[in-house]
């Protein structure tokens, strides 16, 4: 099964930090926007795993 989520990126001295409205808690950072991205899918990925049991 695959989730689709919004995700905003912002850009905040020289880091990138990624967040999900829909899933409170959802947040990411990196260098990059895809270093930012790809730390939010795997904390989104954490949360809903832990809602399920």
């Amino acid at each position: 099964m695959k989730n689709e989520f919004k995700a905003t990126i912002e850009r905040d001295d020289g880091w990138y930090i990624a967040f999900c409205d829909e899933i409170p808690g959802a947040n990411g950072q990196g260098r990059t926007a895809d270093e930012a991205l790809d730390s939010l899918d795997e904390a989104i990925a954490l949360l809903l795993e832990d809602r399920r049991n």
